[in-house]
């Protein structure tokens, strides 16, 4: 019975100016609008304050000087009232006006040095003031930033439902983030796309290989068949088997592009130990020791696909080694926030310009296809994919003497 697909949500409005109208957008209220009459604003307020401030600190020193002056008349005599305006005793007319002149001079320049004074903790004041209030509004300006930010964030841990859906006057920010929105709503409809592809391949592509397997196995269990149908019965079921993988690692491959949602916590050392159980006969048939101490390292992820990466790489280290004496090196370990997965293992030499070309799908060394029983091609290019997906990498580097050491971290 066919399911009705969910309705997508409706695209983000659109803005309501038109860009090509050479009139409207000067009209908008736009970020760059906006800011100057904020700022503009404020520095006229802070500006008004300042001269206010200052005018009545002016108005109260001018009035304070003329209210306690340095001298006074007593008898028709000049009396100095304050310790640092001195008067002759026996003045004459011009002895006695400079003196004054000096006395009101000292008295103007202490006057204005309280006002400097004074002046400055007013500025000072008013510049915490003006920074605290431009900070407050600064961050309620640049809040629809601060909301993208969050979205996009969300969206890179393969939430393809989040939307911004931001509110507010009709500016850039806005149509960024209606911008972002349809962006988002095309992201969404794609990878559900392939996902319902992905799905459909692999139930179009597992079918008739399935049904051509079961055929084979049932001709090769008939004791009667002719020695060259059970030859060729065995050369095809092998070339199907290998069709299988083939179809596997690409349904995985795509699969693990994207982002684990769900993790949980696996220890890297099982997980090796678990790829080293299923390589193991593998290894004892072409006379390869697997060795190394495993030690615990717990990450955040998924254990089937971790176990992916340590089968993979392991199953490269054993079957591309020495003929004779080879060995494969397993090691696990927690080191600087991190966990390593380390295979190393004897082989051919590896020139350092073909380690690239190993993580390409259906790349070998020196052979652009497959072409060898040893694999469908697909083993380094899925375990690179799982340890992006987990948020790690892996790094190849050649081994002196021979073969290849593969470093994968993950963060912990």
């Amino acid at each position: 019975m066919a399911t009705t697909p969910a309705p997508h949500p409706q695209a983000p409005p659109k803005p309501t100016w038109d860009p090509r109208d050479p009139v409207r957008p000067l009209l908008r209220p736009t970020i760059r609008i906006r800011l100057t009459l904020l700022y503009g604003g404020m520095f006229l307020i802070a500006g008004i304050l300042l001269l206010s401030i200052i005018y009545l600190f002016t108005a109260q020193a001018l009035s304070d000087s003329t209210s306690q002056l340095p001298f006074k008349v007593v008898n028709g005599t000049v009396q100095p009232t304050t310790s640092w305006c001195r008067l002759p005793e026996s003045p004459t007319g011009d002895q006695l006006n400079d003196a004054v002149t000096l006395c009101l001079r000292h008295q103007s320049d202490l006057a204005l040095d309280d006002l400097l004074r004074r002046s400055l903790f007013a500025l000072l004041g008013l510049s915490i003031i003006a920074f605290a209030f431009g900070y407050a509004m600064a961050g309620r300006v640049l809040s629809p930033l601060g909301r993208i930010t969050r979205t996009a964030r969300q969206v890179a841990g393969s939430d393809l439902s989040r939307r911004i859906e931001l509110d507010g006057p009709d500016d850039e920010l806005k149509e960024l983030a209606d911008t972002f929105d349809e962006m988002l709503d095309r992201l969404e409809r794609a990878f559900t796309a392939q996902q319902r592809f992905v799905a459909n391949a692999s139930h179009e592509l597992r079918t008739p290989l399935a049904i051509n397997r079961t055929l084979l196995e049932v001709h090769l269990s008939d004791p009667g068949a002719p020695v060259e149908l059970q030859q060729l019965g065995k050369t095809l079921l092998a070339t199907n088997e290998r069709s299988e993988q083939l179809v596997e690692g690409l349904l995985l491959l795509a699969r693990s592009d994207n982002q684990i949602i769900e993790r949980k916590p696996v220890d890297l050392a099982e997980v090796a130990e678990r790829g080293v159980d299923q390589v193991h006969a593998e290894a004892e048939a072409k006379g390869v020791e697997i060795r190394g101490e495993r030690g615990p390292a717990v990450v955040q992820g998924n254990g089937v696909l971790l176990e992916r990466i340590a089968l993979n790489l392991l199953q490269n280290a054993v079957r591309y080694n020495v003929p004779e004496g080879g060995w494969v090196e397993v090691t696990t370990e927690a080191k600087d926030g991190q966990a390593v997965l380390v295979v190393s293992n004897t082989g051919p030499v590896v020139p350092a310009y073909e380690i690239d070309n190993l993580f390409e799908p259906f790349r070998r060394l020196r052979q652009e296809r497959t072409g060898s029983d040893k694999g469908v091609g697909l083993g380094l290019s899925i375990a690179r994919s799982v340890a992006r997906a987990h948020g790690g990498r892996i790094i190849a580097e050649p081994r002196e003497g021979g073969g290849l050491v593969m470093r994968v971290t993950l963060p912990i």
